[in-house]
């Protein structure tokens, strides 16, 4: 008989098998067509020691890169003698140019080697994660284009260096897009040495033109707060305006205004571009020369049916976080008693969402708790930087909310308004870590497939005729396991169908599930459980949105509360500010990705 294939085993051969107590369990004969099963999930392989000294050559190549990166942001921003915004646009530019020329080579021998077979993660690069990216670019595309005509207008007093990187990144977020499309699957296994470098330059030349938005952004923010101290009377802190503005006057000036204006509105999602990117490429990075075995992915879709609740009061919180954010910018810096009344609003207004956000998750935590369900142990570079990043960038959020608990504590005089911030701040630290715990164990969660698969191995006797699992006991409607599908009913035993379960000595027994509703109550409750999990994932997804909102666009209370200024001293408060803010920002839409995975997982 030829390799691969069995003679059949008859009925009677199997009972018989069974009735000896044999240790070699017999197994039931493949159907036609049927797919070989898989392969147990090993993990990944020990790299070589020769590309083990490669990463660690690439990494601190690019952690080099990123902190000249920074010194240069850093002397530019404090006004160091001999350096100009456009030697800081230069090197950026450079290392534009530069990662455009390894896409461009990448993507060619790709191209040229279409034909072979190539390994893909399918954990990265999802589909969703693609499509926001893709948003995200679009704006900053259309950012660029602000910044080419705010150098257009102002082109007497400008280096060519401000014309010219507009331009370039415009063209490098194009190529980067259509790559991050293509190959952020790609599990790279020739050239590794070579594409190492190619990788992690690609991912600190991102992050360095995040730190650079998030400094303009920033300088932004921190000039409008002056405005407003300086309008409240707080001149006593108030430092001259850094706003780098040109030496010249722009034409039309009407329109150079609405552009600058512009400019700073659309920062935030340039901002999220830039981070989505780097993360991306960070895990294109820890994949190259990754050994894959066969295992089986569950396939993520986006279902919107069962979940009206979470989504009904998701989109009232959204509602209501807009009606916030307009009023707060209408009122801050307006007067003293107008700035307290629109910091007393937010921060109600935050609170009760934070009391609503840590009550869903901490629901979410309680059904897991009570689900005896294994967690996915299999090493997963996206999923890890996931929870690296949900726990690293929380820590944002956390640091400004303990200086203002300490600030409140501390202070000699407390205005009322300022009580409000206590349980906020509180209440900023436990959401965060709650939803982190819901997060990061919904993500490591086993799909709900019977554990007995895996260690029992199952004889069907169908009809008079051994078949195997699938072709049998699907058709019959019964399931390996303590449950049984929903709608469907197991005929009786006098069928002549009967499952046989056979484990390593133990012994074997027939199961007769009883028929109608009756027979399914563990079903049932899993049904539910998945329902209200999914409504609490839509609604933690929604809250997060609504939650990046405010700060994203110049709602801050940490700058306008004005008690941690006086307690830490102004410039050492803002320098913490602008330092832990961006994070702050981060998470929330970084937790909202997640939480949407989350979502079309359960």
């Amino acid at each position: 008989m030829p390799e691969g294939q069995r003679a059949p085993v008859s009925p009677r051969a199997a009972l018989s098998a069974l009735d000896t107590g044999s240790s070699e369990p017999t197994a039931c004969p493949p159907t036609p067509g049927s797919p070989e099963p898989p392969a147990p999930w090993r993990g990944s392989v020990r790299a070589s020691v020769p590309q083990k000294l490669a990463e660690a050559l690439s990494s601190q190549y690019g952690l080099n890169v990123f902190v000249a990166g920074l010194l240069l942001l850093l002397a530019w921003a404090v006004h160091a003698s001999g350096v100009g915004k456009s030697d800081l646009l230069c090197f950026l530019t450079a290392l534009m140019l530069l990662q455009l020329l390894w896409m461009l080579w990448y993507v060619g021998r790709s191209a040229a080697h279409r034909r072979l077979i190539r390994l893909k993660d399918t954990h990265a690069g999802a589909r969703w994660l693609r499509g926001s990216i893709t948003l995200f670019a679009v704006i900053t595309i259309i950012l660029g284009c602000l910044k080419i005509g705010y150098f257009i207008g102002f082109s007497e007093c400008l280096s060519a260096a401000e014309g010219v990187f507009p331009v370039t990144h415009a063209v490098h977020t194009l190529l980067q897009v259509y790559f991050l499309w293509g190959h952020a699957k790609d599990i790279i296994q020739s050239f590794k040495t070579l594409e190492r470098f190619g990788v992690i330059h690609s991912v600190f030349t991102n992050l360095l033109l995040w730190a650079n938005s998030v400094l303009n952004e920033s300088k932004h923010q921190l000039n409008e707060h002056k405005e407003r101290l300086i309008t409240l009377g707080f001149g006593n802190i108030t430092i001259e305006l850094d706003d780098h503005t040109p030496p010249c006057n722009c034409t039309p000036p009407t329109l150079c205004s609405a552009i600058s204006h512009g400019i700073y509105y659309l920062y935030p999602f340039n901002i999220e571009y830039q981070i989505l990117a780097s993360t991306m490429l960070y895990v294109l990075w820890k994949n190259i020369g990754r050994k894959m075995d066969s295992h089986p992915h569950q396939k993520i879709q986006f279902k919107f049916h069962g979940v009206a609740v979470g989504s009904a009061l998701g989109l009232a919180v959204l509602a209501a976080t807009i009606g916030v954010v307009v009023v707060y910018l209408i009122q801050i810096g307006r007067s003293k008693s107008k700035s307290e009344s629109a910091l007393i609003m937010f921060y109600l207004y935050a609170t009760a969402v934070l009391i609503l956000m840590g009550a869903g998750g901490l629901v979410g935590i309680l059904i897991y708790r009570l689900d005896e369900q294994s967690l996915d142990e299999s090493k997963n570079p996206a999923r890890k930087l996931d929870t690296d990043l949900l726990v690293g960038t929380a820590s944002g959020s956390w640091l400004l909310s303990w200086g203002s608990i300490l600030a409140i504590l501390c202070a000699e005089a407390r205005p009322s308004y300022t009580w409000y911030n206590l349980p906020y701040s509180i209440l900023v630290i436990a959401e965060k870590s709650i939803q982190n715990l819901f997060i990061i164990e919904s993500t490591h969660r086993q799909p709900e497939v019977s554990e007995d698969i895996r260690t029992v191995r199952v004889v069907m006797v169908c009809n008079g005729s051994a078949t195997s699992l699938a072709s049998c006991c699907l058709k019959s409607g019964a399931v390996t396991g303590d449950v049984a599908p929903q709608g469907s009913e197991m005929p009786p035993a006098g069928n002549g169908n009967m499952c046989l379960r056979e484990g390593d000595d133990k012994e074997e027994r027939s199961r007769e599930w009883p028929p109608g509703p009756a027979g399914h109550p563990r079903f049932l409750q899993s049904n539910t459980k998945g329902r209200v999990l999914r409504n609490i994932a839509a609604f933690l997804f929604l809250c997060n949105i609504s939650l990046w909102i405010p700060p994203a666009f110049g709602c801050r209370p940490e700058y306008d509360n004005g008690l941690e200024e006086i307690v830490f001293g102004f410039e050492p408060w803002i320098i913490v500010v602008n330092l832990a803010m961006p994070f702050s920002i981060f998470y929330r839409m970084h937790a909202a990705a997640s939480l949407f995975e989350v979502y079309c997982k359960i």
